[in-house]
């Protein structure tokens, strides 16, 4: 029986021994609730270890946890530079050092095992300092992008219950501390904020740490284990609202190592993270991760612009970085405006997250004079590149092949069956590294998964007589703005917000600097708004600046195709050919 219509019929009753009639069917559907819930918890469980097992016997995992990889890198490396930022740098000692006391201090804080922790920090060493510290509690930092804003932050809180958040102080003339306030005041399990440098409201990383560091304490023992969550990704995708991926400690290690050997890194490669390394790519591959699984040493980037990276090119001679092609179109239109750059020390440089143009492959690799490495990977499994030493036409046209033997991937169509060699359908794959599901979504992991365990990537694909894969888009409508994956539904549910807005339908279109830019077709009700304004209020409602549309049209109109689903091409070819 419906709750609304459990209600209706509670309101009719007159006798006692139907009120205990409909409360004991109500008892019975909590009961099955809660039963159902907890076997789903108790399969998710066997699933990890039937997972683990699998992959252990192989030979893919480990049993270390990130924790336990940082002390021994700390042990074979230990006076090597590890990290680098604005700030000055860290040897593999002194990181391992520092995220121990850390650790201590995060632990006085109440924060323990198990505990899930929001990590918004820019490009710098105090990011990857607080992850390792929370590593070594066994907590799980959950990644958050600098852009994301009060809806995306709230929505991941209400899923996750974290304990803390950890923010920058100031950034790019943001204030974080009262977006922090504010999230903290809608989720009831946020006990503090954290900002990484000293401010007179939060306490901070540095005095935490600090305390501990002074103490002359021994390391404290780590308490996370190779089979636990290490830390939970987030996932744009086509629903909107951010999905929650977890990570294993021993799959992450995984991940980071075969892509480091994929990507030929060594003990003398020095990686530049100019993207946010709250995204897997330069995360996990290889970069920073990767990059210290080898010996080598992190140079962290606070922003993408090429005078920035050409700084940090120069001056820490930098070998390889990635980037995504948007980025790559202003380094190649910055470097040639040069005269006396110098951008020698780079070897390649890796590409992916939207679709690489020949002709800027071309530019990059004549201007760096250096190979490129094109890749393709999803934070909730398979990561793929060509190899350094395939040949440019295969670098320029595929996203190369799986990083581990390990890896399993067919290409299906619409009914689930595999298609022939070379035809195009989408991209499904399992493998030692790929996640079991997102963080509590039982409804969405019974969609995202085959009967036989692969997981649907969404991504349209074909595989190559060669074995490349290539990537042809999406199975389902996404927007890529300048790398990061955009939901159109999802903006216009925002536009609509405003008394103003009547209808709205939202578009990717093809844009030389973006790669594609985010087009609003409105139907207004009284008056027109500037697309300024439409963009203030969006601002002013939570909505992430990644989210803003770059162009607004009023139509009279919004075509249908049918119920809920706008004609957009329709729209497109009439107003914007």
């Amino acid at each position: 029986m419906a709750r609304k219509e459990l209600k209706v019929s509670l309101s009719n009753c007159s006798d006692r021994s139907t009120y205990i009639l409909l409360g004991n069917i109500l008892r019975i559907q909590i009961l099955s609730y809660w039963r159902l819930k907890r076997m789903s918890s108790i399969q998710t469980e066997e699933k990890i270890t039937k997972f683990l097992e699998h992959y252990k016997e192989k030979g893919y995992l480990e049993t270390l946890s990130l924790a336990d990889a940082l002390k021994n890198w700390a042990t074979i490396y230990k006076n090597k530079v590890a990290l680098v930022d604005q700030t000055g740098s860290l040897t593999y000692e002194e990181l391992y050092r520092s995220a121990n006391f850390l650790g201590q201090g995060l632990l006085a804080q109440g924060i323990k095992k198990g505990d899930n922790v929001l990590v918004q920090l820019p490009n710098n060493i105090y990011f990857v300092k607080i992850c390792f510290a929370l590593f070594i509690l066994g907590a799980r930092p959950i990644l958050l992008l600098p852009t994301h804003r009060e809806k995306d932050i709230t929505n991941i809180a209400n899923l996750t219950e974290p304990v803390a958040i950890v923010i920058p102080s100031t950034f790019h003339g943001y204030d974080y501390q009262s977006m922090a306030r504010k999230v903290a005041m809608k989720q009831q399990s946020i006990s503090c904020i954290i900002t990484d440098e000293p401010n007179d409201t939060c306490m901070s990383l540095r005095d935490i740490e600090y305390e501990f560091s002074t103490q002359k304490n021994d390391f404290m023992e780590h308490q996370s284990s190779y089979q636990d969550i290490a830390l939970f990704l987030l996932s744009g995708g086509t629903t909107g609202t951010p999905k929650v991926i977890p990570k294993l400690h021993t799959a992450y290690l995984c991940n980071a190592k075969a892509a480091a050997n994929r990507c030929q890194v060594t003990e003398n490669s020095t990686y530049l993270a100019v993207l946010s390394i709250a995204h897997d790519y330069p995360l996990c591959s290889p970069g920073v991760l990767g990059t210290l699984s080898k010996g080598g040493k992190v140079v962290l980037s606070s922003t993408s612009t090429f005078d920035e990276a050409l700084k940090w090119i120069e001056k820490e001679r930098v070998t390889y970085t990635s980037i995504v092609p948007v980025i790559a179109n202003l380094w190649v239109e910055s470097l040639a405006l040069e005269e006396n750059a110098d951008v020698s020390s780079i070897d390649y440089i890796l590409l992916g997250a939207a679709k690489l143009e020949k002709q800027l492959a071309l530019q990059l690799m004549t201007q760096f004079q250096c190979q490129l490495i094109q890749g393709y990977g999803l934070g909730e499994g398979i990561t793929c590149f060509t190899s350094p030493d395939d040949d440019i036409d295969t670098i320029i046209s595929c996203q190369g092949t799986p990083i581990s033997t390990g890896d399993d991937i067919k290409i299906v169509d619409e009914n689930g069956d595999e298609v022939a060699q070379g035809e195009a359908g989408e991209l499904i794959q399992k493998g030692p590294y790929t996640f079991l599901g997102y963080y509590k979504s039982l409804e969405m992991n019974q969609l995202s998964f085959t009967t036989d365990g692969f997981f649907k990537t969404g991504d349209k694909a074909r595989i190559t007589e060669e074995g490349n894969i290539q990537i042809l888009g999406r199975v389902k409508e996404q927007i890529n703005r300048a790398g990061e994956n955009v939901t159109p539904s999802e903006i216009e549910s925002y536009l609509l917000e405003h008394d103003e807005i009547v209808d709205a339908s939202v578009v990717g279109v093809v844009d030389q600097e973006l790669g594609e830019r985010i087009c609003a077709f409105v139907v207004k009700k009284d008056k027109e708004l500037s697309l300024t304004v439409l963009c203030q209020f969006m601002i002013e409602n939570g909505v992430a600046n990644t989210k803003l549309p770059d162009q607004l049209v009023y139509v009279e109109s919004i075509p249908y195709i049918n119920v809920g689903k706008s004609d957009k091409k329709k729209l497109v070819a009439q107003y914007l050919a």
